[in-house]
């Protein structure tokens, strides 16, 4: 894409839609958001640099293709599900730390489950549109 204007502002709306995507991560074994949505968010701060910077730049600024994702995060959600089951516990029973982290609050199997799913997310949206994008050319 051409525009100045466009090209210019997502250089700095990437970071800014990458952070509030961490935000609804962290608060959505709370409220509402988690994994899901927050990966969606990441996925289009991403999207957005590569309709204005070419998808070879978003690649490169990625630096791992985000297919390299999709195992990674199902292997983190699956490591949370299984957790509880090596201590006697069913499946996907919530692990909680006792203790508050200052800024994230209460650590527990939810927020890794949320993180799985977040880096699948991330992973399958990019590497779809990343594929459309290359090969459409």
């Amino acid at each position: 894409m051409k525009s100045t204007i466009l090209k210019t502002a997502s250089s700095y709306l990437l970071p800014i839609l990458l952070l509030f995507s961490i935000f609804i991560l962290l608060r959505g074994h709370y409220l509402p958001g988690g994994g899901f949505v927050g990966g969606l968010i990441a996925s289009i701060a991403f999207v957005l640099h590569s309709f204005t910077h070419d998808t070879e730049a978003t690649l490169q600024l990625l630096r791992i293709h985000p297919r390299a994702l999709i195992p990674v995060g199902l292997g983190v959600s699956a490591l949370s599900m299984f957790v509880p089951f090596l201590g006697g516990l069913p499946v996907m029973t919530g692990l909680w730390f006792d203790e508050p982290v200052p800024v994230i609050g209460l650590i527990g199997s939810a927020l890794v489950f949320d993180l799985g799913v977040y880096l699948v997310v991330i992973g399958v949206v990019l590497t779809v549109l990343f594929t459309i994008s290359q090969y459409s050319e």
